[in-house]
């Protein structure tokens, strides 16, 4: 006769409450998290001449993007640069539009 046992199953609702599972993947996540890379000015001219590169020649492009200590890779053609709000509207394969601020961006990568 075999033991059907539910192993951690069984043992994992008598100790935790929900708030408590939560808090600890919360925990897990900030743990995860890393600082943004500092950009010296040469990297940052680069990366503004490779997105204007990029929007003259219709090229795809891919950004490098850091959002609260992840990061994030966004793939498509740079649709328009805002100066004034100073972000890169990037269009995406599905056809939506990104909005992705340039101080945000830690690297830019043409695609052939």
């Amino acid at each position: 006769m075999a033991i059907r046992d539910r192993g951690k199953m069984k043992w994992q609702g008598a100790f935790f409450m929900p708030e408590h599972v939560k808090m600890l993947r919360e925990i897990e996540r900030d743990m995860r998290r890393m600082q943004k890379p500092l950009l010296d000015e040469y990297q940052i001219e680069e990366f503004e001449r490779q997105v204007c590169e990029a929007m003259e020649f219709a090229q795809p492009v891919k950004l490098t993007v850091w959002r609260d200590g992840f990061t994030y890779e966004e793939i498509g053609r740079v649709h328009y640069l805002d100066p004034l709000q100073k972000e890169v509207r990037l269009k995406t394969e599905l056809s939506t539009v990104s909005r992705i601020k340039f101080n945000d961006i830690i690297a830019v990568e043409i695609i052939e």
